[in-house]
């Protein structure tokens, strides 16, 4: 992965993109820390973009990261032209820096963690794709500094 160049610290939102729902992370440049975010419901792989817009005033991100969805043997799969084409209308929406990321098992590390932390009722009550969005960004993170 080459390393992004951000002009300053700050704040940036991490998505896992999903075409039924998209998990969303906040983070901190600084500390190199992120937490999970409420998904946003998506059709079609297409969020309610007034929800994105009140997510970028609320937090004010310096950049935005996007999970990109591959086989394990590194090729495209069907949903990776889907979440490129988010990456880019997120890009030209909020004319920020939008870094894709190579999110190969977050969702399995996502699981794993959520259960270990309280097992499978813990695993069914919160959101899978909020935490996956979350590792997403913490591995940007600790790409980026």
């Amino acid at each position: 992965m080459v390393k992004p160049v951000v002009s300053h610290q700050g704040i940036v939102l991490g998505f896992d993109f999903g075409m039924k729902r998209i998990g969303v992370a906040v983070g901190q440049t600084t500390t190199c820390t992120a937490n999970p975010l409420p998904i946003l419901p998506a059709k079609q792989g297409i969020p309610d973009w007034q929800q994105v817009t009140k997510l970028l005033k609320e937090w004010q991100p310096v950049a935005l990261i996007v999970g990109l969805p591959l086989n394990m043997d590194g090729t495209k799969q069907v949903i990776t032209a889907a979440a490129l084409g988010f990456a880019n209308a997120l890009k030209q929406q909020a004319s920020l820096p939008v870094y894709t990321v190579d999110e190969r098992l977050t969702t399995v590390a996502a699981r794993a963690q959520l259960f270990e932390k309280g097992g499978y009722r813990h695993l069914q009550q919160n959101p899978v794709d909020s935490v996956a969005a979350q590792i997403i960004l913490s591995d940007w993170l600790k790409n980026y500094n």
